[in-house]
């Protein structure tokens, strides 16, 4: 079977599942990983034959995405700001725009590059927010807590496999007793921001393969762990320190709401698709 082949198959028996151009980015990356080439020797050298082991791989490959498991569960790794991550269903697969609010966070860091920074990153999964930072930034001091033993297990693996320092913590944020007598430079956090009613607009792929306690708060409450990091804040962030959230687009002014309200001064960015997605906040 020719490289040219595996593109055609992939999108025949994928296309109730994902449009045309997702397919054929899909295709690429699976016979990178499995040919062992760059996307760009791929797409010039599509005539290629594969090894009948090779075959055999990508077929598996294709079996697993027709049951609408996500590509990055079934490679068994996802990549974040350049680096190699394992993921599996016990963690959410990394997100671009989630990217950007890294590169933010990382400008602020700058600013203060001759100081030893203390960080925090709460609700880590699979660790790429806090090992891609320390990656970047060998000199911060960075701790990423989770409530999921699973998520933590992968995120020390990940922090093993980029030679990241991180210490992890299995704690729940919205515990009103936390304490952890440390205070902090930077806290950071993607937590859970999807509500219940909006399950109806997302893909079957993501509501059946990733784990919904990473992704979902409900309806009555969608700022719980806003609420939680903010409290959590106030007596754990330093007074020149800074706080960087993910937030749901459809909770900007809310979310920078519960901010506001206990002191915070707070700026709201847009993504690369003009949504507001981030939040910085500060004494």
């Amino acid at each position: 079977m020719k490289l040219i082949e595996v593109e055609e198959i992939y999108l025949s028996q994928l296309s109730a599942l994902y449009d045309k151009e997702e397919i054929k980015n899909i295709v690429a990356i699976a016979i990178q990983k499995v040919h062992n080439v760059s996307k760009g020797y791929y797409l010039l050298h599509k005539s290629e034959p594969l090894t009948l082991a090779e075959e055999a791989q990508l077929i598996r490959i294709l079996d697993e995405l027709k049951t609408g498991k996500p590509l990055q569960y079934v490679l068994g790794e996802a990549f974040f700001y350049g680096l190699p991550f394992q993921v599996n269903s016990s963690v959410l697969v990394p997100r671009p725009e989630t990217e950007e609010l890294v590169e933010w966070l990382l400008t602020f860091v700058r600013k203060h590059e001759h100081q030893t920074l203390n960080m925090l990153d709460i609700g880590t999964g699979s660790g790429c927010i806090a090992i891609s930072i320390k990656k970047l930034m060998p000199d911060v001091n960075m701790t990423a807590m989770d409530i999921s033993a699973e998520a933590l297990a992968i995120a020390r693996e990940n922090a093993a496999l980029n030679e990241a320092s991180v210490s992890f913590l299995q704690e729940d944020i919205c515990k009103s007793n936390l304490d952890l007598s440390v205070k902090f430079d930077i806290i950071v956090s993607n937590p859970p921001y999807v509500t219940e009613s909006e399950k109806s607009t997302m893909s079957s792929n993501v509501l059946k393969h990733e784990p919904s306690l990473a992704l979902f708060v409900p309806d009555s409450d969608a700022l719980k762990f806003y609420k939680s990091i903010a409290v959590f804040a106030q007596t754990h962030l330093k007074p020149t320190g800074a706080l960087f959230l993910e937030i749901n687009e459809r909770f900007g002014e809310e979310t920078g709401a519960v901010l506001r309200d206990i002191g915070y001064a707070v700026e709201l960015k847009r993504d690369m698709y003009g949504k507001e997605r981030m939040i910085k906040a500060t004494y």
